[in-house]
């Protein structure tokens, strides 16, 4: 089969295409004919060598997600047929035209749903909907997202949005910014002319918020801390901004604060599985009634995936860029 792998030049991670083994399904497994997959942060670093595949997962082909049609199943599978429409989580494998995954971690696709829409759904929406359900975010709280206008940005946006809350949202250019307004965000902070710490504390009377969903790391972490109200709660998704910081400990003391890590890739199979069933109840019906849709930033064929890496390297993108194959 066709697909895009790592090669290394001179210790740089260069993407290129390759004929590779087809896959063949494991048991309790399907194969799925991949019609589209999707860009992540963690390709990126996959490519770099700085975060090495999962054991399950093939260590020179990156992507994380896709969409396409039931292709085979292997022994004990049983919940999908062939040509059935399918999305869902990879621990990696989806820049080809074949790709292997557990029948649990497959959703099917909204009826009507172009594939490149499909591809752009499962890994932000499910790891911002994993988020949103560690913060425990209930209707009327103010909830702060960093990198609104990213992938899982835009997702934990329009979740947070739906489920009643007022949203802070920072994001870099006055595109991304009239982007984040339209998706329901309260308050859109452009935080390369505006200080996002003050404005929390101007818009909610000095309360702060209640909980914050940060994608950046280090560079927000102390403001991240001053912006909590009493008991607020913060999720760590990202460390684009780096991984070290100093933390005032009193403050979390004083306000009682909970701090949650979280990442998605190298959980459990039994742990993806129950997160995929509850995103299937829960999610997938606003997905499927329009309520809730991926933002995509631009399209390429798979064959330009190098390309592409250079556009999210860069952050030009505002949603999801996605990689169609042919």
């Amino acid at each position: 089969m066709k697909a895009i792998v790592i090669r290394r030049r001179a210790g740089e991670g260069v993407l290129e295409p390759a004929q590779v083994e087809t896959p063949r399904p494991g048991p309790g497994q399907i194969r799925v004919r991949v019609r589209a997959t999707a860009l992540n942060r963690a390709d990126v670093l996959q490519r770099r060598g700085l975060y090495p595949a999962p054991p399950d997962a093939p260590a020179d082909i990156c992507g994380l997600e896709y969409a396409g049609e039931v292709d085979s199943t292997g022994p004990g599978a049983t919940r999908w047929k062939a040509g059935d429409k399918v999305m869902g989580l990879l621990g990696g494998g989806g820049y080809a035209q074949f790709a292997v995954t557990h029948e649990a971690l497959a959703l099917p696709v909204p009826v009507g749903l172009p594939w490149r829409e499909a591809a752009a759904i499962p890994e932000v929406f499910i790891t911002a909907f994993d988020a949103l359900q560690q913060l425990e975010l209930t209707a009327g709280e103010r909830l702060l997202i960093h990198a609104a206008a990213s992938g899982v940005g835009t997702a934990a946006l329009q979740l947070a949005c739906s489920a009643g809350a007022e949203v802070f949202g920072t994001t870099g250019t006055p595109e991304k910014v009239a982007l984040i307004r339209r998706l329901g965000a309260d308050h859109a902070i452009h935080y390369r002319s505006q200080d996002f710490e003050e404005i929390v504390a101007r818009e909610t009377g000095g309360a702060g918020v209640n909980a914050v969903l940060d994608l950046v790391g280090a560079a927000y972490w102390p403001a991240n801390l001053r912006c909590l109200a009493l008991r607020g709660r913060i999720v760590l998704v990202g460390l684009v901004g780096g991984s070290r910081a100093e933390t005032d400990l009193a403050t979390i003391l004083r306000k009682r604060l909970r701090v949650y890590g979280t990442v998605l890739r190298s959980r459990p199979l039994e742990e993806k599985i129950e997160l995929t069933r509850r995103f299937s109840q829960d999610v997938l019906p606003l997905l499927s009634d329009g309520r809730l849709r991926p933002v995509i930033d631009r399209v390429y064929p798979l064959e330009r995936a190098a390309e592409a890496h250079r556009v999210m390297e860069k952050n030009e993108n505002a949603g999801k860029i996605v990689l169609e194959v042919s």
